[in-house]
């Protein structure tokens, strides 16, 4: 079994065909599929996913990139959105200084406040990190030791930087770009990151891995980003899929008594009916990010 710990099943990229894009994950055995928000609208969708599939889960928050445009109205909604079931992280949250599409003191400002309200809320944070490793450090060593959980994503640094992130007690997540033959990097850190602090992602529709580049990604192409590992590390596919499927373990959240309005304000999507979904999927894993 395999899962995919990042992934944003809301975008347009899936309009036309997500019920298959759904059924060629499960046909590859990625068993659970997390979809992150990257503002308001996008978390609600995200919610909106998790009651049609039973294999997806979702993570609310606001990206980097649209911090400019966040206010507060929007910072209040990510907790009560958070309370649905299936919830299982605040994120994608973090900073990038290399798109710059947001003021570096508006990110860092964001960045601040939903890692309070992961704090708040008990739960792990999917954090983005471009071109800001330092100040995301700075950022996170502010907080009380254990305060926060979670994973990085997209991981873009070299294994010293992983090695410090793991340090402080997180995941280092392995994207899709590993299979590219000039990620040396990234391929270094694949082999040297222990097993047990490593987690699998594709970031679709983002980030196709080398046997797909230049096409859209989705969940069932994370089965290259686990071969190209297991063969980096001399181990077999089986062993990597088990390992990475460890962690994270979403256990989705009970909704909260007055918070039920925000399920009927979730909007519509195309491209998939309901298919139920709720408590029982949640037990399949528990997102604790714990030892």
């Amino acid at each position: 079994m395999l899962i995919d710990s990042h992934a944003h099943l809301d975008m347009k990229a899936f309009d036309s065909d997500r019920d298959q894009i759904i059924d060629r994950a499960l046909s590859a055995d990625v068993r659970q599929i997390i979809t992150v928000g990257i503002d308001i609208m996008s978390s609600l969708n995200a919610v909106r996913l998790t009651k049609s599939y039973p294999s997806v889960f979702a993570c609310v928050g606001i990206h980097p990139h649209n911090a400019d445009n966040a206010d507060k109205n929007d910072l209040e909604q990510i907790p009560l959105i958070a309370t649905q079931e299936k919830i299982v992280a605040i994120g994608e949250t973090g900073l990038d200084f290399f798109r710059k599409r947001s003021s570096r003191q508006k990110q860092t400002e964001l960045f601040k406040q939903q890692l309070d309200i992961a704090i708040s809320l008990d739960l792990p944070v999917v954090i983005h990190d471009r071109e800001a490793h330092t100040e995301i450090l700075k950022i996170l060593s502010s907080f009380k030791r254990n305060a926060l959980k979670g994973m990085i994503h997209c991981f873009s640094g070299d294994y010293n930087l992983a090695k410090t992130f793991i340090n402080m007690g997180y995941y280092i997540s392995i994207p899709g770009t590993v299979t590219f033959k000039n990620a040396s990097q990234t391929q270094d850190v694949a082999i040297r990151v222990p097993l047990n602090r490593m987690i699998l992602e594709t970031d679709a529709p983002f980030l196709a891995p080398a046997p797909c580049r230049g096409k859209r990604n989705e969940p069932c192409h994370i089965i290259h980003t686990a071969q190209k590992v297991a063969k980096l590390r001399g181990i077999s596919f089986e062993e990597i899929a088990h390992q990475t499927s460890q962690r994270p373990r979403p256990s989705g959240r009970v909704l909260k008594k007055g918070n039920n309005s925000l399920a009927t304000s979730i909007p519509t999507l195309p491209g998939g009916a309901l298919k139920g979904g709720g408590k029982n999927a949640c037990q399949l894993f528990n997102l604790s990010f714990s030892e």
